[in-house]
């Protein structure tokens, strides 16, 4: 019986060993514990982030989404993320497909799983619409989102422009989703008055001629990675460069 009592013993320490954390078999084994140190401590998850956006945020045709500023935001921050939208679109523009915003929001990203973050991008598309209908496009939108995720963080960027003086019509229809998001609780963020870019490519001033191509309005893959640092530097000053879902 003892040599059987013995055997178990053995079995149960080699059992021990292997497969329980450390220190979790001192009362059956009477082994002596490791330090705690040993044991590797847990790393958080990378936080899931979506972006929304028209051509800046998807890439122009022709280019690679991995060198959009989403996705070089997300390299900066250690972010998993997910990328939605078309060129051409915004949150009453179509692209020419039927699709603004609220729609592209319930066909590429709506039915997935709620993500930590969820950036919304545009209104360079819509500047020819009325302000009114910006801000209204823009309210569904967030509206549904924040519906449809209730956790789920938001922010909204204003139009990026590939000069520092866009049209009248367009710093109004900015200012008019500054106004929904003011109303919604939701940070903005406004490229224009922050000068994310400066000057023209046309007059050959500014950070312009580096970061935009020639048709004057989309970022050159160094731009990409300009407007990157620039988001990732406002999102650091929001607390939201590691965001987490409100449970």
């Amino acid at each position: 019986m003892s040599s059987r009592r013995a055997r178990r013993g053995a079995a149960m320490a080699a059992l021990c060993l292997g497969v329980l954390p450390v220190g979790g078999c001192s009362a059956l084994s009477g082994q002596v514990q490791r330090p705690a140190t040993a044991a590797a401590k847990p790393r958080p998850g990378a936080p899931v982030v979506m972006f929304l956006g028209d051509s800046y945020t998807v890439g122009e045709r022709g280019s690679l989404p991995e060198n959009t500023y989403a996705a070089a935001t997300a390299r900066l921050l250690g972010w998993q993320v997910i990328i939605g939208g078309r060129g051409g679109t915004g949150f009453v523009a179509t692209g020419g497909r039927g699709q603004p915003f609220p729609l592209l929001f319930e066909s590429q990203l709506g039915w997935r799983p709620a993500p930590d973050l969820l950036i919304v991008s545009g209104g360079h598309n819509d500047w020819k619409y009325p302000p009114p209908q910006v801000a209204a496009g823009a309210r569904e939108l967030l509206e549904r989102a924040r519906q449809r995720w209730p956790g789920t963080r938001l922010v909204l960027i204003g139009p990026i422009w590939g000069s520092e003086r866009p049209p009248a019509p367009a710093l109004a229809g900015r200012d008019a989703l500054r106004a929904v998001a003011t109303d919604l609780g939701v940070p903005f963020i406004d490229p224009i008055a922050s000068r994310w870019i400066t000057g023209s490519r046309a007059t050959g001033t500014g950070n312009a001629p580096e970061f935009i191509r020639p048709d004057g309005v989309h970022p050159t893959v160094a731009g990409h990675r300009h407007l990157a640092a620039r988001l990732a530097g406002e999102l650091r000053g929001l607390n939201l460069a590691r965001p987490a879902a409100r449970i």
